[in-house]
C-alpha cells in the first residue's frame, strides 16, 4: 500500500507529498507521525515546505502548519510554491528571515492580520499570513508579506524612502514608504498597479521619483534592482 505521507528533500526545505484521498483528520496524523520520525534530523531547521499530491485550502495549510509547529522543533518559515519567480522569492526570505534572527535587525510574525489590527515593528518585518482590508501594518524597515497585502503598509515609518514593501498578492489598500503614498484607487502615485497580473504573483513596491512603482519580483530581480 503507498504510503499516505511522504517527506522529500529539497534544496530549500520539504516537499510533502500527501494522499489526495485519505480523509484530511487521518491525513494529519499521517503528517504529525513523519514530522516527528524525522525532527531528529531537522531539529531547530527553518525551512520552507511544499504541498504536492493534494490541493488544500488555506485554513488545511494552516492546520498543517500548526501541527508542525506545536509538536516538533522544526520551524516552516513560508510555503515553498513551483512557480520559479515564487521560489525565488521564498528563497531570498528565508535566507532575509535567518538574517533577522541572527543579526536582529528585525522581526517575524506568524498569523493573519485582520480589520482592525495594528502591528508596529521598529525595525524590518516579515508577515507569514494575510493582512486583511482594515488592518495595518508599519515598519521603521522593509515589510515583506507572505501572503495576500489587502490591508495598509507603511515602510521607512522613520522617513526612509529607501525602504520596500513587498508581497505574494500585492492588492493592498494604501501603501506608504517614508513620506510617498500611494493608494490603489489612484492613477498615479501606484505606477505599475493597472499593469499587474490578475494572478497572484510576488511584487514589490519601491519609491521612484516622487511615486511609489510596484513591480513583478522575477528571477534577477534583486540583481538588478540595489534593495537595501
Amino acid at each position: 500500500m503507498p504510503q499516505p505521507v511522504i517527506l522529500k528533500s529539497n534544496p530549500h526545505g520539504i516537499n510533502l507529498i500527501l494522499d489526495k484521498n485519505l480523509p484530511f483528520g487521518e491525513l494529519k496524523q499521517e503528517i504529525l507521525k513523519k514530522f516527528k520520525e524525522s525532527d531528529k534530523f531537522f531539529k531547530n531547521a527553518r525551512i520552507g515546505l511544499s504541498f504536492e499530491g493534494r490541493d488544500l485550502s488555506q485554513a488545511e495549510e494552516c492546520e498543517i502548519l500548526e501541527l508542525i509547529s506545536a509538536n516538533t522543533s522544526i520551524e516552516i518559515v513560508c510555503i515553498i510554491d513551483k512557480d520559479e519567480s515564487k521560489d525565488a522569492f521564498y528563497v531570498d526570505k528565508i535566507k532575509e528571515f535567518d538574517e533577522i534572527q541572527s543579526g536582529r535587525t528585525g522581526e517575524f510574525y506568524k498569523g493573519t492580520l485582520r480589520s482592525g489590527q495594528v502591528l508596529e515593528c521598529e525595525t524590518s518585518l516579515i508577515v507569514l499570513g494575510d493582512v486583511n482590508p482594515g488592518a495595518k501594518i508599519i515598519a521603521k524597515g522593509n515589510i515583506v508579506v507572505l501572503g495576500s497585502l489587502k490591508g495598509n503598509a507603511y515602510a521607512g515609518a522613520s522617513g526612509d524612502e529607501n525602504t520596500f514593501v513587498a508581497a505574494l498578492d500585492m492588492d493592498p489598500v494604501q501603501i506608504k514608504i517614508g513620506n510617498v503614498i500611494g493608494r490603489s484607487a489612484d492613477k498615479g502615485p501606484l505606477l505599475a498597479i493597472k499593469n499587474r497580473k490578475k494572478a497572484m504573483e510576488p511584487q514589490m513596491a519601491v519609491v521612484s521619483g516622487d511615486a511609489i512603482l510596484i513591480e513583478p519580483i522575477t528571477k534577477g530581480f534583486f540583481g538588478k534592482n540595489r534593495i537595501r
